[in-house]
Formats: C-alpha cells, sequence, structure tokens
C-alpha cells in the first residue's frame, strides 16, 4: 500500500483527500506525527502555491517520505479576491465560518459582481525530495443566503451554477467530484500514475 502524508490536521481535508485518493493509499497527517515532532509552520507565502509548498516542506522535512499539502480559499472579485490566502484567517481564526460567511454576503449586499472562486494548490513532495505544485479552482458565485449544511467554510455562500445550488447543499461525493481540491488532484494523480 502507498503511504502518503498530508501536512494539515484538519480531518476534513483528510477525508476529502482520502475519498479522492485510491483505495490501496493510506494517508496519514499530521496527527499520526510521535507527540513533539509536529513542526512549526509560518504561512508566509504570497500565493496559494508558495504557502503549500511551505507546509509541504516542514513536513517532509521530518517523514523524508512522499507529502502532500495543499493550500486553498475563496477568491471573491468585487472584495479584490478576498478573503484569498487569509481565507482560514479572515476576521481571526478562531472567527466562526457563520460570521464569516455573513460578512462576505453584508459586503456584497448591493454589488451586482457576485463571481467568485474556490481555489486550491498543492504541493506534492517525492520521497527523494521532488517538487510539483498543481492548481485548480472551481468557478461559482456568491449566494444571496446561507444555504446548506454539508461541507465546511465558505460552501454554504458558494453558489456553484452545474449544482444550481451551494457546495454545502450537495451530497460531499458530488461536492467532491468538482471541487477546486479535485480538479487540482486530478493533474497530480495524472503525474503519479506515470512515475
Amino acid at each position: 500500500m502507498k503511504k502518503v502524508w498530508i501536512a494539515t490536521g484538519n480531518t476534513h481535508k483528510k477525508d476529502e483527500f482520502a475519498a479522492m485518493l485510491s483505495d490501496d493509499v493510506q494517508v496519514l497527517t499530521l496527527k499520526d506525527l510521535e507527540p513533539g515532532l509536529e513542526p512549526e509552520i509560518n504561512e508566509d507565502g504570497k500565493t496559494f502555491e508558495e504557502n503549500a509548498l511551505i507546509k509541504a516542506r516542514a513536513l517532509h522535512n521530518i517523514v523524508h517520505e512522499a507529502v502532500m499539502s495543499d493550500d486553498s480559499g475563496l477568491e471573491v472579485d468585487a472584495l479584490d479576491k478576498k478573503p484569498g490566502i487569509y481565507s482560514a484567517r479572515f476576521m481571526g481564526e478562531d472567527t466562526s465560518y457563520e460570521i464569516k460567511n455573513q460578512a462576505i454576503l453584508d459586503a456584497l449586499k448591493d454589488r451586482d459582481d457576485r463571481t467568485a472562486r474556490f481555489v486550491c494548490a498543492i504541493a506534492w513532495i517525492e520521497e527523494d525530495g521532488t517538487e510539483h505544485v498543481y492548481r485548480g479552482t472551481m468557478e461559482g458565485e456568491i449566494n444571496d443566503k446561507i444555504e446548506g449544511a454539508n461541507g465546511f467554510g465558505y460552501d454554504p455562500i458558494f453558489y456553484y451554477p452545474p449544482f444550481k445550488t451551494t457546495s454545502a447543499n450537495v451530497a460531499p461525493e458530488v461536492k467532491n467530484s468538482a471541487s477546486h481540491r479535485h480538479n487540482a488532484l486530478m493533474q497530480l494523480m495524472k503525474d503519479w500514475k506515470n512515475l
């Protein structure tokens, strides 16, 4: 069985990656490291790609095995592509997404342009240290209200036209089939199969 480390402690991300990777891949995360080994990660990159590589390198330096990391977020065009790389830290890391989502809805109340996208950059570092980065997007718009109980983060306000509803209002496997993370991962998997 192939083993791959994901540089995250987020169980939602682990589950999404595990669901999209094949059954013969064992997914491990920062939570699987021995106590005290968890790296200090300072995400000070200016792009999703830079932050994904920062996280992947930090974990690769510890485990010296294949490592993946993603950095993802929501870009809202009318808000100058904010919250962007600061999506998780938008309005403070401890602020609930219900509050963050409502703040974005309020900011767009009188705006005609509601276009937005989820962006995901996945860094993959092979066991020998070779680095790859892939970008995937999911293009949509900001809904006029919070809708749906699935997904996490900004899913309840992200309207995806092919779904005719928000990405929080469809089953997880439906969302995963079109998500920004899926689109980046599909590019990675092509390279993975060629190795």
